[in-house]
């Protein structure tokens, strides 16, 4: 779990709480899921937090959340800005990669060693969380007076977000004394090596320019000229990164941080070369909870004024109403900051932990229950005994994949009327590009590892149960997931007759019936391929694999196999 460094006089400050000594602290954050790990060289507390509460990464966010809890904050709070005064300007030459750039100017700052250290670990804190490693978002923290933004055509100072030539214009990194080059950055300075992996395959280079020249390197550095200190008095907050909702919300956290601290947070409009936005965003958002489910889980009886009063006490605000069945519910409305509250359960959390989950009596259970496997774990494990006795070699693949591995290897396509087709889950911006889906069948993976043992003997005979997914409306997630059996066979004689032998023993050993129509699939052969039909219900298919295919996977000797849903055999 992560931890923070949170300095118990500074936080007693902040919320006002001067009489409660470190024991009493510890305590209370305790009760907020902060456990004390330790004291610091510096005699600080090292706090372990639960990684889904990033507004809580500085002393500012953990003090936020005490006040709360003493009951000297209640309800939402939301900053006010003032009208952007500076712009961003996004040229069109910045990396495809990392298009995305957000900013805040911050007036009226008064910082000391300890605020600055605070920032600058929020800052940290959040590079390594929420901006994996500075991979998905950046923050660079700028004196706002040593900027000197482009005259615009409104009269507003403008900074430009550009891409540039690695070995191009020079400047003064953090920490160094002299000129360099972006590209020398990466390898002469100690933060460049670090970070050099995630821009040296750009053919240009991420920078940000004001009147006086390049002052900023995201996701690597910042330069020497607009480093801040406590004689800073006024800040300009950059982040880039490759989502923009990502490097908002971490813009967000920031702006609260200091704004505990009673500086002034101004927007900055942000002009790309199709869209105009203002940032930051406090905009709220609301999340409805139902009242029988907040008793439910909870275990407890609660009036609904109490419901109202807890979530204020938790930072929230609740406004009862009935719904379209008459139910009563509650509109909850949730601060821009609390980037984890993704589901009613996570408000409900919330109003546990106000009404402190020490204080819930713990009951027996009506009916005693006895722990077991789950009844498709326990077909799972038979299933996987009887294909072991019928030959075949037990596998465990990824269930991530590639569009092309799943698809077009195999000569089928996501809209098409077959069996392994479907919409599938995508992931956005993959690490790797053999890791884009999450795959719709089991035979994909199972002719990979064919693939990668043609230098082994024949035959070879492989199974899985595997998960497979598609995307499904109907589902209360959205994704349908499907446990399926897959197996291939393959030999120099290998044949439809092999693997609907083995199919049909499989079906035997559970007693269920087997039929095998005649079907067409574009990844077996014409008039060597059924469908499966167990119990009446067609739930997969059984063929000899297209030589196109397997052509497709480098596989010089015939290849059959059969695939289908693991529910058909209960």
């Amino acid at each position: 779990m992560p931890t923070v460094d949170i300095d118990p006089d500074e936080l007693r400050e902040l919320t006002g709480a001067e009489a409660k000594d470190d024991d009493e602290l510890k305590e209370d954050l305790f009760g907020l899921g902060l456990e004390f790990e330790g004291l610091t060289e510096d005699g600080t507390f090292e706090l372990e937090f639960a990684p889904d509460r990033l507004d809580r990464l500085s002393v500012e966010g953990v003090a936020r959340s005490l006040r709360y809890h003493y009951g000297d904050s209640r309800g939402v709070h939301v900053p006010s800005t003032n009208d952007p005064d500076w712009t961003i300007r996004v040229d069109d030459s910045v990396p495809e990669e990392r298009p995305y750039v957000t900013g805040a100017v911050i007036r009226d700052v008064n910082l000391d060693e300890e605020s600055l250290d605070s920032l600058i670990q929020l800052q940290e804190k959040l590079h390594a969380t929420m901006g994996r490693k500075r991979a998905k978002g950046a923050i660079g923290i700028h004196d706002l007076a040593m900027l000197k933004g482009t005259a615009a055509t409104e009269g507003t100072p403008t900074i430009e977000y550009v891409g540039v030539e690695p070995d191009g214009e020079t400047f003064v990194p953090l920490d160094f004394d002299r000129e360099v080059t972006p590209a020398e950055v990466l390898e002469e300075h100690p933060t460049g090596r670090t970070y050099a992996d995630l821009v040296e395959e750009y053919e240009r280079y991420p920078a940000i320019y004001d009147d006086l020249g390049l002052f900023s390197f995201p996701p690597v550095i910042n330069g020497k000229r607009t480093e801040v200190t406590t004689g800073s008095r006024e800040l300009f907050v950059e982040m880039t990164g490759t989502d923009q909702w990502t490097i908002d919300k971490m813009l967000t956290i920031v702006c609260y941080a200091l704004a505990a601290r009673g500086a002034t947070i101004e927007q900055v409009r942000i002009e790309y070369s199709n869209d105009e936005i203002v940032r930051p965003d406090f905009s709220t958002k609301q999340k409805t909870v139902a009242h029988d489910r907040i008793e439910a889980i909870l275990g407890i009886g609660l009036a609904p004024d109490e419901v109202i009063d807890l979530a204020e006490r938790s930072g929230l605000e609740a406004e009862k109403r009935e719904d379209e069945e008459e139910n009563l519910v509650y509109d909850v409305t949730i601060p821009p900051y609390r980037v984890d509250v993704l589901h009613p359960l996570d408000v409900i959390d919330d109003l546990g932990r106000a009404y402190g989950f020490n204080e819930l009596e713990p009951k027996y259970p009506d009916v005693g229950t006895v722990g077991g496997r789950h009844e498709r774990s326990r077909l799972e494990r038979s299933v996987r005994e009887q294909l072991v006795g019928l030959g075949f070699e037990d596998l465990l693949n990824f269930h991530m994949i590639s569009e092309a591995e799943n698809f077009d290897r195999l000569g089928i396509a996501p809209d098409d009327d077959v069996f392994g087709a479907g919409d599938p889950p995508t992931i956005k911006g993959p690490y790797s590009e053999d890791y884009t889906m999450l795959r719709t069948w089991v035979t994909p993976s199972l002719l990979m590892v064919l693939e990668r043992n043609t230098h082994r003997a024949y035959p070879q005979d492989l199974a899985e149960i595997g998960f497979t997914a598609a995307l499904d409306d109907a589902e209360n997630t959205g994704v349908g997931e499907r446990r399926r059996v897959g197996a291939v066979l393959a030999s120099h004689d290998a044949g439809y007759e092999d693997a609907k032998a083995r199919l049909q023993a499989l079906c035997r050993r559970f007693d269920v019936s087997l039929e095998t129509p005649p079907t067409e699939h574009p990844t077996y052969i014409p008039g060597r391929t059924a469908s499966v039909v167990i119990g009446g219900e067609d739930v997969g298919v059984i063929g000899e694999v297209h030589p196109k295919v397997l052509v497709e996977h480098d596989l010089e000797v015939p290849v059959a196999g059969f695939e289908f849903d693991l529910a058909a055999l209960r």
